[in-house]
């Protein structure tokens, strides 16, 4: 159970580091969230927006980089 601790102590950190290089470097990644294949409706009282390939990105990244922290720790 120590063990545990252990890496959600470092999970912790690295999600900290994260929200700070995203916060600090928020105004250089302006097209994201604005890719071709995001989905935009704009009208007088109503508007929906979905990201999709933006997620499709996130989730390819997320995976190759769990991957390879798979292969790295196996």
């Amino acid at each position: 159970m120590a063990g545990m601790g252990k890496y959600l102590v470092i999970a912790g950190i690295i999600l900290i580091i994260i929200g700070v290089v995203i916060w600090v470097g928020a105004n250089k990644f302006g097209w994201f969230g604005n890719l071709p294949g995001d989905i935009k409706v704009e009208k007088k009282n109503f508007s929906f927006y979905a990201p999709l390939t933006t997620m499709l990105l996130i989730s390819a990244v997320l995976s190759f980089v769990l991957w390879l922290l798979g292969k790295m720790f196996k």
